[in-house]
This record gives C-alpha cells, sequence and structure tokens, in this order.
C-alpha cells in the first residue's frame, strides 16, 4: 500500500492528542450530556455540587445562586474555599489544578469528602471550557485570591485581590455562544427546582436563587429562598401537595448506622399512580437501580407479611403482586454512596449491589415500626393494596382487549386513523389533532408520503383520576395505543413499552390555540407522562403550533403567533390592514394549515422534555387533581390566555 493516497498522508502528525479541555471543547456532549437547553443548565448543577459537596462534608451550610443581568451565572458558598497554595506536580496554584485540569479536585481523596455528587473532579473544570468567561473568587484564611479564565484558558496566575473575614468560594461564569448554539437563557423555573430539590436532599442548608432579570414592584431582583428542616418529610408533603392523602403522617426515618446512609419518606394517597423517586448523593436516578429494588423488597415484603396476617386477604382469589403496594405512593429515596457505580454515562441507574440490603433492612423496619404502631393508617393500607389488585386484574382484561385490537396483535388500524404511505417509522409522523372537523382539514393539508393524522373527539380521559382499568377501556385512548403500534406490556412489567414497536417517531399534539385547546393537550400529556414516559424520555412529543393571526394588507400576508407579532407586521405593513383572530383549526383552509403549521420547512413544533421527573409528578397532579386553587394560581402565573377556567 502506498504511504500517500490522492493527496493525504497519514502519519504520526495526523494523531491529535487532545488537552483535556480542548477535548472537552471538542466534545462537549460526552461531559455534560447535550449542548441545549439541558446542558446548558447542567453548567449550574455542576457548580452547585461542588459548594453541595462542602455541605455534605460538614463545612458549608450557606449557598447562593444568582442569575445575572447578561446571563451569566454567579454560585457562591461559605465553605472552605479551594486552596490556592502551589500544588507541588503542576506547579501552579490548586485553584488553577482544579479549575483547569480534567479529573483535578479533592473529591478523590477519602479524608477530604466521603461522598460526592456530580461529575466526581470533571465538573467546574468542564465548566470552564464550555465558558467564554470564568472568574473564580477564593475567600480563605482571611485573604481574597482570584483568577480568571477565557474559554478554559488562565488569563494571569492566581493573584491575591485584598483581605476579608469570610470564607468560602464564588464563581462568575458565562456560557460560550460558540458552543451553545440553541439558546444562552437559563431558565429560572427549571434551576428553581433544581435547588428546591437538592434543599429537600440536603436538610439544614439554605439555597438562595436570585433573577437579577426580572424586578419586582419595589425593582429589587426576584429572591427566593429554599431551606429545608425535615429534608425527605418536607419533600413528600411537597410533592403530595396536590393529593388527597388518606392515611395521618408522612411515614419517614434516617437509618446511618453503616456504611450507607439512607432515608426514606412516603405517604399513600387516593390517587392511581405510583410516584417513587430515588437519589444517590444528590444524583435524581430515574432509572432506577439497587437502592430502588432495596426499597420495593422492603416494602412488599413487610406489607404482605402484616396484610396476611390482619386476613383481610383471605376473601381475595388470587395473589398480590409488587405493583399493588405502590399504588397510591409517593416516596422519596435518598442514599449516600462512597463509589457509586453507574449504569450509562448518564448516571440515571445505580448498580451498587451491596446497597440492596441496607436499604430494604431499613424501609422494614421503618415500615413495621409503623405499621404497629398506627393500626387504623395500617388497615387503610392493606385496603387500598386489596382495591389496587381488584383493579389490576380489570386492567389486565383491558389491556389485553388493546393489544388484541393492535397492529401487532393481528387487529386492524383505528378507522379514524388517516395513515401515511412511508413504512420507516424514523421518517414517520402522525398528529393527534382536535375533532373530527380540524382532523378532517389536516387530512387535506397534510403530506400523505410520511404524515398521519387521528382525530379526537373531544377531550380525552382524565387519567389522574381514573383507575387503570377504566383508561385502557377508554376508546381514545384505545386509538391512540393501536394507531402507535405499542403496547403497555405485561402484568409483571406493566410499565415496559416497547418502543421498539414505535410506528411513528415524531408524536405531534396539533390543538386550537385557546383554553379548551391547552386543557386537550394537558390532559394528552398527562396520559403519556403516566402511561408512556418512555415516549416523552426518548424525545418522540412535540406540540405544534398553529399562528393566531392572519394580517392581510392588498396582496400582502403574514401570519402571527401571538400579539407581539401581530403588532410589528401591522407596522410593516403601514397600519390600515385586516386582522383575521383564529379561534381554531377548523378556520383555517387545509393551504394555510399546511404553511403554517405541517409544512417541516416552516412549522414551529416544540419538543417535549421533562428536566425533573419530581416537579413534572407535581404540575400534573395540580393541573389534573382536585384542588382548585393551586391550579388557579399556576394558570395564572403562566397562562397565555385571559381566561381562567378552574
Amino acid at each position: 500500500m502506498s504511504e500517500e493516497i490522492k493527496g493525504n498522508s497519514y502519519s504520526a502528525d495526523s494523531i491529535q492528542a487532545l488537552e483535556g479541555m480542548e477535548h472537552v471543547r471538542m466534545r462537549p456532549s460526552m461531559y455534560i450530556g447535550d449542548t441545549g437547553v439541558r446542558g446548558l443548565h447542567h453548567l449550574v448543577y455542576e457548580v452547585v455540587d461542588n459548594s453541595i459537596d462542602e455541605a455534605l462534608a460538614g463545612h458549608c451550610d450557606t449557598i447562593t445562586v444568582s442569575i445575572n443581568l447578561d446571563n451569566s451565572i454567579t454560585v457562591e458558598d461559605n465553605g472552605r474555599g479551594i486552596p490556592v497554595d502551589l500544588h507541588k506536580k503542576e506547579g501552579v496554584s490548586a485553584l488553577e489544578v482544579v479549575m483547569t485540569k480534567i479529573g483535578a479536585g479533592g473529591k478523590f481523596d477519602k479524608d477530604s469528602y466521603k461522598v460526592s455528587g456530580g461529575l466526581h473532579g470533571v465538573g467546574v473544570s468542564c465548566v470552564n471550557a464550555l465558558s467564554d468567561h470564568l472568574h473564580a473568587t477564593v475567600f480563605r484564611d482571611g485573604k481574597i485570591w482570584e483568577q480568571e479564565y477565557e474559554r478554559g484558558k488562565p488569563m494571569y496566575p492566581v493573584r491575591q485581590a485584598g483581605d476579608t473575614t469570610r470564607r468560602g468560594t464564588a464563581v462568575t461564569f458565562k456560557p460560550d455562544a460558540s458552543i451553545f448554539t440553541q439558546t444562552l437563557e437559563f431558565s429560572y423555573d427549571t434551576l428553581a427546582a433544581r435547588m428546591r430539590e437538592l434543599s429537600f436532599l440536603n436538610k439544614g442548608i439554605t439555597v438562595t436563587l436570585t433573577d437579577k432579570r426580572n424586578l419586582d414592584e419595589k425593582g429589587e431582583a426576584f429572591v427566593e429562598v429554599f431551606h429545608s428542616d425535615e429534608g425527605l418529610k418536607e419533600f413528600v408533603k411537597f410533592l403530595d401537595g396536590n393529593r388527597v392523602p388518606i392515611i395521618h403522617h408522612v411515614i419517614s426515618m434516617e437509618h446511618d448506622k453503616g456504611e450507607i446512609p439512607v432515608e426514606v419518606a412516603l405517604i399513600y394517597n387516593d390517587s392511581y399512580s405510583e410516584n417513587i423517586f430515588s437519589y444517590v448523593n444528590n444524583i435524581n436516578t430515574h432509572e432506577g437501580g439497587t437502592h430502588l429494588q432495596g426499597f420495593r423488597m422492603g416494602l412488599t415484603r413487610t406489607l404482605k407479611k402484616y396484610a396476611d396476617a390482619s386476613g383481610l386477604l383471605e376473601k381475595l382469589k388470587f395473589e398480590i403482586s409488587g405493583d399493588d403496594f405502590r399504588e397510591g405512593l409517593t416516596a422519596v429515596i435518598s442514599v449516600k454512596v462512597q463509589e457509586p457505580q453507574f449504569e450509562g454515562q448518564t448516571k440515571t441507574k445505580l448498580g451498587n449491589r451491596e446497597v440492596v440490603s441496607p436499604v430494604s433492612q431499613a424501609v422494614s423496619e421503618m415500615l413495621e415500626n409503623y405499621l404497629e404502631e398506627n393500626p387504623v393508617d395500617a388497615k387503610i393500607i392493606v385496603q387500598k393494596v386489596i382495591l389496587a389488585a381488584q383493579a389490576r386484574h380489570a386492567a389486565k382484561k383491558a389491556r389485553e382487549m388493546v393489544q388484541r385490537k393492535s397492529v401487532m396483535g393481528g387487529g386492524g388500524l383505528p378507522g379514524k386513523l388517516s395513515d401515511c404511505s412511508e413504512q420507516d417509522p424514523a421518517k414517520c409522523e402522525i398528529y393527534l389533532v382536535e375533532g373530527d372537523s380540524a382532523g378532517g382539514t389536516a387530512k387535506q393539508g397534510r403530506d400523505r408520503a410520511f404524515q398521519a393524522i387521528l382525530p379526537l373527539r373531544g377531550k380525552i380521559l382524565n387519567v389522574e383520576k381514573a383507575m387503570h382499568h377504566k383508561v385502557f377501556e377508554n376508546e381514545e385512548i384505545r386509538n391512540i395505543f393501536t394507531a402507535l403500534g405499542v403496547t403497555i406490556g405485561t402484568e409483571e412489567d406493566s410499565k415496559a413499552l416497547n418502543l421498539e414497536k414505535l410506528r411513528y417517531h415524531k408524536v405531534i399534539i396539533m390543538t386550537d390555540a385557546d383554553v379548551d385547546g391547552s386543557h386537550i393537550s394537558t390532559l394528552i400529556l398527562t396520559f403519556f407522562f403516566r402511561f408512556m414516559k418512555e415516549l416523552i424520555e426518548a424525545g418522540h412529543v412535540y406540540i405544534a403550533s398553529p399562528p393566531l393571526y392572519l394580517v392581510k394588507k392588498g396582496n400582502k400576508k403574514e401570519y402571527a403567533w401571538n400579539d407581539d407579532q401581530r403588532d410589528v407586521i401591522s407596522l410593516q405593513m403601514g397600519g390600515n390592514v385586516n386582522i383575521q383572530r383564529y379561534k381554531g383549526l377548523g378556520e383555517m383552509n387545509a393551504e394555510q394549515l399546511w404553511d403554517t403549521t405541517m409544512d417541516p420547512s416552516f412549522r414551529t413544533l416544540r419538543q417535549v422534555n421533562i428536566d425533573s421527573l419530581p416537579e413534572a409528578d407535581r404540575i400534573f397532579s395540580m393541573l389534573m387533581g382536585d384542588e382548585v386553587p393551586p391550579r388557579r394560581e399556576f394558570i395564572e402565573k403562566n397562562a397565555i390566555y385571559a381566561k381562567i377556567d378552574a
């Protein structure tokens, strides 16, 4: 083989040996997941995690996070302060090593930190590499020290900047626009959800979040303070604030006798869903793992033993399953592990086998004590379990009906479905359209090659208030299952959605741009969240954005999606324009619907993502539950429309 082919030589000079910071900048998704909205916010979490680790080590109790006017972020704590003395091996200040070397940090020294979250030494240096500018300030030993960086590179050596009586570390960073091309704007609500979560998981710590971009009536920056004295017990109360409890107290415990500290809090409510959130070293393990396995073992074993001894199960003609003990359960499990082993780079599933037994034993001990001391609550829980078992058997029959009618079960597609001709699911999309009228227009306007239309009749069932067998018996929901080609699994694995059978990789909710349309969208999203969460997590769910206005003057016409766009277009056309307000999809003809909402080259689709599972669960239970005041407050804060329908 010749050494040179078509002028391209391959030699030692062709091999790139990237330094750590350069590799982070070239492959940022390897370190923070992505460079979109989620990755942008992950930068904040990594810096805050360093402060939380100081708190876990007993050296910090106050953390402040500020969103500055220029969308930079400042995180400050009252910990020990990052060391600034000379690092013997690197020959520079330890602060510079921490900020510029991947894999550097005190978390590898068990004398400094027993447990830690974040990316274990990658965190703050990774943030530095992906920032246009970062300013680190250390308050330590009566002195102020500082160093600034541009795109991860020091602008000058660490220098003394004055005297102080404070202690701690402050980091201000501005993400690099050349890397975060989608957006540089931080969401206050997203950051607030995480800061609130951290305050519950680390009781006694005060986390203050300030948004200097938004001013109150007094012209002062919006500030929220998160602090919890009861930890997970308060977390469960917060999560279940919109549900009706069926027992008198939150059952909680802290078990710190062995190598693995375990905290658990739980309560039973009158809903039909199971909401269990698990954490390892403050990391939300939404795929569960061995700590969740231990929790379920302890819960099932203890409640089964009590239920058998109570005699209440004697009339049941079938066995109770593990799922029955978890219906209507809201629980939070938090463990601290010195050497956590996570499955996958995203750290969403714990793999340490040694965690199962301590968690299981701790949960068993907690429940045994509670059931013995609270016989009334104990009986209520067992009765809830019996009802869940009966409903599960009814749901099994209804689920089997769905599967028999599904594509894979040999049945036909729903009669109302207008399918597409393309067979590759990756190229196919389905519109879930509000009403037959709009569905008819969408069928006329679509591209039949890759776009399918499924009209939905009115408002689908509110699954938040319905028993599972009622969900599977609902015709509109059965049609969605059948059209998508997916099933909800077996009785033993009732939460497993067979995504490999999904017939469309874009599932698009298209409703009217009014209050009723928003309500229908929320009903559909609630159904997806409770029964097809994997569909959302895999990025398959979207919301269409039909325009609100058509602005015309002579032969000119433009569409507007909000009042501001309408006003700008009106001015650009010189005033005296004709404005048509679309009250619904049915008022648009097929060509207009295609041009504005269905044409991939022009339309705007909003992908549905879950930033925080606990926060998403809380919002859906609030919007779709029975409690009116919190729902009204939420809608008034977030509504686009003036009319509030409680």
